[in-house]
């Protein structure tokens, strides 16, 4: 039996789509259709039904699947038995949000690369939203964002929590004390997108503080909202670790006199399965570099929910 075929019907069956399997597998809608009727032909039943909806397994093919699976994990456990991580081959597809991307992002994959030479590493950056929907579709193997996400063979851990703070210019006009959060409103909020955590965690706060028409201005962009903040356009509610060395050098202050903003959590989220064992020991990656990230940057800066892990190069 073919396990190429194998491995083209086992994603069929985890994407619900010809089309998102040929762009997985790097090959045609029109491939992908030959490899699962010549599996049919060979184990004589049908393995999909097609509609409208688009495509499910029929229960010939749920049977197929369990065994399916199987036959792969035990040829990659037989790879991964006679070569070293050295030797692996293969891509990962990771989608961060920027507050990752500006914090830890880059000792993350300078990591994967003296482990995994090999591997071809796609990173996408996107809010937390969009990488959510493409991890649905298929397109991304590991993403890195604020959300649990739900759905079959997928698997989450959360990693880390960014403390955000109140946080303004040395000396500017919105460098003093407050009284309350309505006073602190009436001044330009700067935060991230529309809609997203902590969006919604700054309204929840303000209406809390019986704030009912604040000022706030989202940003898409870290790299934008953080020079707004710097340049005095108004009082940021980010993640102090966005601004360690402006806060570092006295640029930027942080505000402590009125209730902080929710922490910005960071949640990992991953396919699994037969075939994707690579983002497994990724995963393991990320929580060793994180970990030694928020040795580094304090408690202030990052809060870890992860146990504590070495931090040797093996």
């Amino acid at each position: 039996m073919n396990l190429k075929f194998l491995e083209t019907f086992v994603w069929v069956a985890r994407l619900k789509s010809f089309r998102l399997t040929a762009e997985k597998l790097f090959s045609t809608q029109a491939s992908i259709s030959s490899r699962i009727a010549a599996l049919e032909d060979e184990l004589g039943v049908r393995l999909f039904l097609r509609d409208s909806k688009g495509v499910s397994l029929t229960p010939e093919g749920h049977k197929v699947l369990e065994y399916a699976e199987r036959m792969i994990d035990t040829m990659q456990a037989l790879k991964q038995s006679v070569s070293d991580a050295g030797n692996i081959q293969g891509r990962i597809r990771i989608g961060a949000m920027d507050t990752v991307i500006h914090t830890w992002l880059s000792p993350f994959v300078t990591r994967i690369m003296e482990r995994y030479p090999a591997v071809e590493i796609e990173l996408t950056a996107d809010t937390a939203r969009n990488l959510c929907d493409q991890l649905h579709k298929g397109y991304l193997d590991i993403i890195l964002q604020t959300d649990m996400v739900n759905g079959d063979s997928v698997r989450n851990l959360e990693l880390a929590s960014f403390p955000v703070q109140w946080i303004v210019p040395t000396g500017s006009l919105y460098h003093r004390g407050y009284a309350s959060m309505n006073e602190l409103a009436k001044e330009r909020i700067i935060t991230f997108s529309k809609n997203s955590r902590p969006h919604q965690d700054i309204l929840n706060l303000l209406h809390a503080g019986n704030v009912s028409a604040p000022r706030i201005s989202c940003v898409n962009s870290v790299a934008a909202m953080t020079r707004l903040v710097r340049d005095g356009f108004g009082i940021g509610a980010l993640p102090a670790a966005l601004v360690s060395e402006e806060l570092k050098q006295g640029v930027l202050t942080i505000l402590d006199d009125v209730p902080q903003p929710s922490p910005l959590g960071i949640v990992a989220t991953w396919r699994t399965g037969a075939g994707l064992e690579l983002s497994e020991d990724i995963i393991a990656l990320a929580c060793e570099v994180l970990s030694a990230y928020g040795e580094q940057m304090g408690e202030a800066m990052v809060v870890l929910t992860i146990p504590a892990v070495g931090h040797g190069t093996d």
